[in-house]
């Protein structure tokens, strides 16, 4: 794997997701397209690239490629409301296989306008198939001072553990569970540690620096959830 350093996203990459709001149109994005892809395609994968290395370096468990593991700007708009051709952010996924759709423990950078999905880095097992997530949700009763140790790890490395689409009542087969902390933990339907990103510091290379530091202090949530994954390989 070649060491491309990142040099930090283009001083129109912002400007131009905010022209694409006001435009959503193919003809204005085929004329800009070399804005797109200097200030924010090839940025991005830099940035990939870059993280790559330094993670490989750091033992930690994410992979991917500076063009696979990006996100198409192109919206698909077949089974939404809002039918703009494009998003008003562009994003990239690392993960333990490298693939972009997977699930679990995985890397998630996104570089976009605040009144959409802003900017920011998480690192996260998002809504894991039912099978890990039954898995997640044993070991948590189960060995609750372990799941503790990791959220105090991670408080003690300035990041909270938190889940916007927690279930409003306790998944059935736990209704014993009396302990407040561990009730909400239950009720997640993922595990999430997230990393605002300044807007005004996506075109410094020292995003790169930001983010391996961010993910070397979600490592407590990393080991933890590929342990439980670990127990289902057999």
């Amino acid at each position: 794997m070649s060491e491309i350093v990142f040099k930090g996203f283009g001083e129109k990459a912002l400007p131009f997701l905010k022209a694409l709001d006001f435009h959503q149109n193919r003809e204005w994005f085929v004329e800009n397209k070399d804005l797109f892809e200097a200030h924010l395609y090839e940025p991005l994968g830099d940035l990939v690239d870059d993280l790559l290395v330094r993670f490989e370096k750091a033992g930690l468990p994410f992979r991917g490629d500076r063009k696979k593991s990006q996100f198409r700007i192109k919206r698909d708009t077949r089974f939404s409301k809002d039918k703009s051709p494009y998003n008003r952010h562009l994003s990239a996924l690392l993960s333990p296989d490298g693939n972009k759709w997977a699930e679990s423990g995985c890397f998630y950078v996104c570089i976009g306008l605040e009144d959409y999905r802003g900017c920011y880095a998480a690192i996260a097992w998002w809504q894991p198939k039912p099978e890990l997530l039954l898995a997640m949700r044993k070991a948590i009763v189960e060995k609750p001072e372990r799941y503790r140790a990791m959220v105090k790890a991670l408080a003690k490395n300035g990041l909270e553990l938190r889940d916007s689409d927690r279930l409003k009542r306790t998944p059935r087969g736990f209704d014993d569970v009396a302990e407040t902390d561990l009730i909400e933990a239950l009720r997640n339907k993922s595990f999430v540690v997230r990393f605002p990103i300044d807007p005004a510091s996506i075109m410094s290379p020292k995003l790169a620096d930001d983010l391996l530091d961010f993910a070397l202090r979600a490592r407590p949530l990393i080991d933890w959830g590929r342990a439980i994954e670990g127990t289902l390989i057999s």
